[in-house]
């Protein structure tokens, strides 16, 4: 089978799992479900079903991927599936607001179509709702002690994912960031999900400590090897392709690996970026500083080195399965994408 055909089979699973958690009866609730549903790509701005605005589901992708690689019964991964996605989607509505972003997914976000009160409440319900999808594990047929592990991984994924964006939001005013600080906060963002997504599949196949510990490890590093990605195309990626201006990460002065460490090398730089404004030129010299320097290289070296790592731990789990093999796939597709 090949990567798709599995993400072909997985994907109107997770969809039907996520709906069921998603769903209320009630009409004085009939709105805030509208937000959800509107913010998962399942209706449109009055509520009408609609299609094509849904996220990739990566995160829920590679929890069914991992349980099927161990060995596992995928379907008793839904639950977790789903839970992850709705708790990443969580994530992004309050990510919206926090960065004033108008825009999600091509569609205005959640907050600027119903205000920062309603948005908060509706990232608040998915955070809820990711927690009630976790725990239909039971009703799945696993063990207290499973789900009651699975829960534990579950809520420190949410304490990183929390401290990662704060640690995001306070670096937007701190003239000096870390490189190491930097990683600690994308380890918190971007990776303890990816992270978590992966063990969660191991421990419902009921996988070893040790090939579960191997598939978090995997996780981790292909979260941070696809976050190193993404700030390499927030800077130098096509803008036909990502759909964001050259240099966009410049422009709103964030906190990127290259841009750390160009900051730390290049007083120009410093200077350049501590002005109020800057002109399309100001973004082009910022690029040539940045080359300069050796950031773009440096970055590109950090992805390759965390892609590798992904990999040695994926072999180390020593997986003898069709889906292990679309496993190392998918991850290659993920570090291999051009937006």
């Amino acid at each position: 089978m090949t990567v798709q055909s599995f993400l072909d089979r997985y994907f109107s699973a997770i969809e039907a799992e996520m709906r069921t958690v998603v769903n209320s009866t009630s009409l004085e609730l009939h709105d805030l479900y509208g937000y959800l549903h509107y913010h998962l790509g399942w209706a449109d701005e009055e509520f009408r079903p609609v299609g094509g605005h849904a996220g990739k589901r990566l995160r829920p992708a590679f929890c069914l991927l991992t349980c099927e690689a161990c060995g596992g019964d995928w379907e008793q991964a839904l639950p977790a599936a789903a839970a992850v996605e709705l708790l990443h989607s969580f994530s992004l509505i309050h990510d919206d607001i926090e960065d004033g972003d108008t825009t999600r997914r091509g569609r205005p976000a959640v907050w600027a179509l119903w205000g920062v009160p309603q948005a908060i409440n509706a990232g608040d319900a998915l955070y809820a709702l990711a927690h009630v999808a976790l725990l239909r594990l039971a009703d799945r047929g696993l063990a207290a002690e499973t789900v009651i592990a699975a829960l534990q991984l579950f809520n420190r994924a949410c304490l990183r994912l929390t401290e990662g964006q704060f640690m995001d939001i306070r670096f937007e005013s701190q003239e000096n960031v870390s490189t190491n600080a930097y990683l600690l906060m994308v380890e918190g963002k971007t990776t303890a999900l990816l992270a978590a997504s992966c063990e969660l599949g191991a421990l419902v196949a009921d996988a070893p400590l040790l090939q579960r510990e191997h598939m978090r490890a995997f996780g981790h590093h292909l979260g941070l090897a696809f976050q190193i990605q993404d700030d390499l195309l927030g800077i130098w990626g096509d803008p036909q392709v990502t759909g964001k201006p050259v240099g966009s990460d410049l422009l709103r002065r964030k906190k990127t690996l290259p841009i750390v460490h160009g900051l730390q090398r290049s007083e120009p730089l410093r200077a350049l970026l501590a002005q109020a404004d800057l002109s399309s030129d100001d973004v082009d010299r910022a690029v040539e500083l940045l080359e300069d320097v050796g950031s773009r290289a440096f970055a590109t070296h950090e992805a390759q080195q965390h892609t590798d790592r992904a990999l040695v731990a994926l072999d180390a789990a020593d997986l003898q399965t069709p889906a292990a093999d679309a496993l190392r796939e998918l991850a290659l597709r993920l570090l291999n994408r051009v937006r």
